[in-house]
Formats: C-alpha cells, sequence, structure tokens
C-alpha cells in the first residue's frame, strides 16, 4: 500500500499542471506553505492529502490529516480547511469528483457481496453496519441517538490505494484515457465501497436519500437569506421533518440548520474578505438579522471577531500563490 500511495503522490507532483486531469475528474492541486484556515465548498468528492497534512472542520468534526487517511464529501459541503504542513514546501492534494451514475452502476452489483456488509446497511439508509464506521454512521442516522457523528475521515485498504494509483497513472498515459478511465472509475468506486466509508459513497450515488438531502441543500444555498424551519424545507423537498432530519445527518453529518449556518457564515466570511464588505453589511446579506448574533456565532466558528479575521485573511491570501492553494483552491473566494 505504501508504495501505491508513493507512487500516487509522486503523479500528483509531476502532473500537477496536466491538461488530462479533468477528463479523468481529478483536480491536483499543491502549496508551498501552510495557508491557514479558509471556508471552502467541497463538491461531492475523494480528498487526498498525499503530501503533507491539512486541517478540515466539517460540522462539528474536526481534525488534522495526512497521506494515511482520506476525506468523503458526498454532497456540497460547506468546509473550512487549510493546509498546516508543506514539508520542504511541497504539500500535494488531489480531490476527485464522485459521479452519482457510476456509484449507481456498481452499487448494485456488489451488494450482496459477503466483504460489502456497510453497503446492505447504508444503501437503505439502516443504522447498522458491519464496517469500521457502523456505529458511527446509526448515531447520525438517529438523532435520538445523542450520540456524535461519525468520523470523517475514511482508512486505507492495498486495493483503493492501487486503484488510485492506477487512476492517477493514466496522467502519464494520455492516449489509454478513453479505454481505461471509465473502468478504472468503477473499480475505485468499487474499493470505496468496500471500504469504511461505504455509506457515504451510496449517499453520493443517485438514490431517494441522496436526492433529498440534494434537492435540500440547493434550496438552502439558492436562498441563504431565508431564515428556513426544518418543516417548511421538508414540505419543499416532500419528506417529513424527521425524515429529512435523519437522511441529512447521515449524508452530511449536520442538521439541515447547522449546515444552513455554516454555509451562511462561510458566504458571510468570502463577502468580507473579497468585497470587503463591513460585518454588518455581510451579516445581512446572509440573513442575520443581528449583528451582535452574527458576531457570537462567527467568533464560535473561526475563534475570532469578523472585522480582525477578514483583515488577517486577506494578508495571508496575499501571500499565497492564486494557484497554489488546497485542492478546493479558491472556492468560495474566487467570484466577487
Amino acid at each position: 500500500m505504501r508504495a501505491s500511495l508513493d507512487r500516487a503522490a509522486d503523479l500528483a507532483g509531476r502532473r500537477r499542471d496536466s491538461p488530462h486531469a479533468a477528463a479523468l475528474g481529478l483536480r491536483l492541486s499543491g502549496v508551498d506553505r501552510p495557508t491557514g484556515m479558509l471556508p471552502q465548498t467541497y463538491p461531492p468528492s475523494l480528498s487526498l492529502a498525499l503530501r503533507g497534512r491539512k486541517r478540515s472542520i466539517i460540522g462539528a468534526h474536526d481534525a488534522i490529516w495526512g497521506r494515511e487517511r482520506f476525506l468523503v464529501t458526498p454532497v456540497d459541503l460547506p468546509v473550512v480547511a487549510g493546509v498546516v504542513e508543506a514539508p520542504d514546501g511541497d504539500f500535494r492534494s488531489v480531490m476527485w469528483r464522485l459521479d452519482p451514475l457510476v456509484i449507481a452502476e456498481v452499487a448494485p452489483l456488489v451488494a450482496t457481496s459477503t466483504s460489502s456488509g456497510t453497503i446492505a446497511a447504508g444503501a437503505g439508509g439502516a443504522t447498522r453496519s458491519t464496517g469500521a464506521g457502523g456505529a458511527g454512521e446509526a448515531a447520525a442516522a438517529d438523532p435520538a441517538a445523542g450520540r456524535s457523528t461519525p468520523d470523517r475521515l475514511g482508512t486505507w485498504t492495498p486495493e483503493l490505494a492501487d486503484a488510485v494509483a492506477r487512476l492517477l497513472g493514466l496522467l502519464d498515459r494520455p492516449e489509454d484515457i478513453p479505454v481505461l478511465a471509465p473502468l478504472l472509475a468503477r473499480e475505485v468506486v468499487l474499493r470505496l465501497l468496500q471500504s469504511d466509508q461505504a455509506p457515504r459513497i451510496l449517499a453520493a450515488g443517485s438514490t431517494p436519500d441522496a436526492d433529498t438531502v440534494s434537492r435540500a441543500v440547493a434550496l438552502i444555498v439558492d436562498e441563504l437569506a431565508r431564515p428556513w424551519s426544518l418543516d417548511e424545507l421538508a414540505a419543499r423537498v416532500g419528506v417529513s421533518a424527521s425524515t429529512l432530519g435523519r437522511r441529512f445527518a447521515t449524508v452530511t453529518g449536520m442538521s439541515p440548520l447547522q449546515y444552513q449556518k455554516r454555509s451562511r457564515l462561510g458566504e458571510a466570511r468570502r463577502r468580507m474578505i473579497v468585497r470587503g464588505e463591513t460585518a454588518a453589511e455581510a451579516a445581512a446579506a446572509v440573513g442575520y438579522r443581528s449583528a451582535s448574533h452574527f458576531s457570537r456565532d462567527y467568533r464560535a466558528a473561526y475563534r475570532e471577531a469578523p472585522g480582525r479575521d477578514a483583515v488577517r485573511a486577506r494578508e495571508l491570501l496575499a501571500a499565497v500563490p492564486r494557484d497554489g492553494l488546497d485542492a478546493a483552491d479558491w472556492a468560495g473566494l474566487s467570484t466577487a
């Protein structure tokens, strides 16, 4: 497995500017120094830190991790993330977009496999799983359980590391992409479905649960300033409030209203950094009616007052090359 990850890291460095990465659904990024924490939106994807270490905050989950783990985001998720270690000035990361159609094709073929108990549990939204993340997924699926959501970081298997390395290896052989890319994409999905992150991979597929959450996410993001209630949001997507809460927590690790708060704070921070808006202006734009309420939420999320944090973030971004941020580089920051 170590050899596979070494090869993947080498390819991520050598082929960072490859024009063929997009055809594979890949985004290769690097940075030569720590970046600090930036609000970003991760699309449905598999994220890898192949050299160096990064910190990611998703909802209540806060972790520093490197190439020994990986991150799956099944829907668009507001993330606060940054590079914390760039050994020898060379942090390398990869983001691979998850294709819901590929997941929908592969999942039924392996759902009855004895090696993929997590798939059977995750597919029906049940609270039992034989995978490493099973107990945590049960807690996420049942808000009444009163337990924390599972660790968002996956654990590599030799088979998954090998499949990812071979997918990246197509950057050295672009002439093979038309034939081999679809096959390798299915193999990577297969290996992910056999990992402890199987329930989240299923959540990124074309399933009723995933579609419900995706529609709810779109409503929240499209009408960010709207004071949504759980009942109103559930009615708009055609399910009960309890069903939406359960599905949303399983997929995102957050409640719909927690997701809205994170999205509002991230957008407000972007507006202050990029547009130069005041804290009061940014707060009002994303739906806060009280500046003091906004300031309290902001301090809780970013551990600093809004105005002071925005100044520091602008200074930080000015020192980092625009093409050198992490995998979701400038996501949520580059549009004025």
